[in-house]
């Protein structure tokens, strides 16, 4: 029997009961299967899935790429904050966050207080080809994607790294990378019987 194996229905049922009123709030890279793994694992945890960009471009009215070129990053990064914040204020749910989120303190300290962060670290090699099948994303618009990656690599990776969790991402399908974050979850939230963190 491997790890993945001990988390049964019973186990689902007690991440939820020690997380609520928590989120998971899933934290990344783009192309590292925020959106993927965390539409499975809300079905797993029978919670709502949450995508921030696309509650963003709701409140918006308008695309990510279009707030972009109109009104800047910081216009944006503004929005992001404020519809992270609101998110954070409803009951338990899986919430996707864009790359750029967590590396706003205010933002950061929202989720520390109001979720359980969940970073899914990915190479950048598995980056470069997921973010290549798609033509939507504004930061990579602006320079060779593999290199652009890098640096976001360099810049956000350490500070992801004041995650609550991180799973790794791989070749394995977001099925596998869901097992995972689960388990991780489960192992988790027993080991701290659901203590809320300190602001």
């Amino acid at each position: 029997m491997t790890d993945l194996d001990l988390v049964t229905s019973e186990n689902l049922r007690q991440v939820v009961t020690l997380l609520a009123p928590r989120s998971v709030v899933l934290v990344g890279l783009m192309g590292a299967g925020k959106s993927a793994v965390g539409r499975r694992l809300a079905a797993r945890l029978s919670l709502p899935f949450v995508d921030a960009d696309a509650e963003i471009e709701k409140a918006a009215g308008c695309s990510i790429a279009d707030i972009f070129e109109t009104y800047g990053e910081e216009a944006f990064r503004d929005c992001e904050r404020r519809v992270i914040r609101r998110l954070l204020g409803e009951p338990s749910q899986v919430l996707a966050t864009g790359g750029g989120a967590f590396m706003n303190p205010e933002t950061r300290s929202v989720i520390k207080k109001e979720g359980l962060s969940l970073w899914l670290r990915a190479p950048l090699h598995i980056l470069v080809e997921r973010t290549s099948r798609r033509d939507t994303r504004p930061l990579l618009r602006t320079g060779n994607p593999s290199e652009i990656l890098q640096d976001l690599m360099n810049q956000r990776y350490p500070v992801y790294g004041q995650s609550d969790l991180v799973v790794d991402t791989t070749e394995e399908s977001a099925d596998h990378t869901t097992e995972l974050a689960i388990h991780t979850l489960f192992a988790y939230l027993s080991s701290t019987q659901g203590e809320t963190p300190t602001p």
